[in-house]
């Protein structure tokens, strides 16, 4: 197991309105810590798309978005929870993709397409059920890439982490 170097934590409230401001925190600890624009982007979408389902599921009435960032040398670990009683977790995973692109659109599941976007997104997608919902993602740093060196471009492994 690797050891979490930093911890970003905060809470919102489960509101739609609330969505745009994770969307923009993620994105600011994504560029913190190396993602490509592409991987922000990705990552950015998954988030707001758990999130989305806090608000939409997982009370009756008011509560609250937890979101733990735990940054670890070779990935992040993105976690969104809620303390709601109304979502089924085994019920949750049954409408979990995979899409048949043969289907036409008017007989997809309604609901489930979220979860497959985030694992479709992301490197790692567990749920866990205890006293609420959390969903935890993890997306890997890229590896390979060019770097420059002293006799012009070469090829080498490189972390993008810092």
């Amino acid at each position: 197991m690797t050891v979490c170097e930093e911890l970003i934590e905060m809470k919102v409230p489960a509101k739609p309105e609330y969505v745009g401001v994770v969307r923009l925190t993620v994105s600011g600890v994504a560029n913190r810590v190396g993602y490509t624009y592409d991987e922000i982007e990705d990552i950015k979408v998954a988030i707001a798309e758990a999130c989305t389902n806090v608000v939409d599921h997982a009370y009756d009435d008011e509560g609250l978005i937890s979101l733990q960032f735990h940054v670890h040398d070779q990935f992040v670990e993105f976690k969104i929870a809620d303390n709601g009683t109304n979502v089924d977790v085994e019920e949750l995973k049954k409408y979990r993709g995979p899409i048949k692109p043969e289907e036409p659109i008017q007989k997809l599941n309604e609901g489930g397409l979220g979860l497959f976007l985030i694992e479709t997104l992301m490197d790692d997608v567990e749920i866990r059920k205890n006293k609420g919902v959390a969903i935890v993602m993890k997306k890997y740093f890229q590896k390979d890439g060019v770097a420059h060196g002293t006799n012009g471009i070469e090829t080498e492994t490189i972390n993008k982490h810092r």
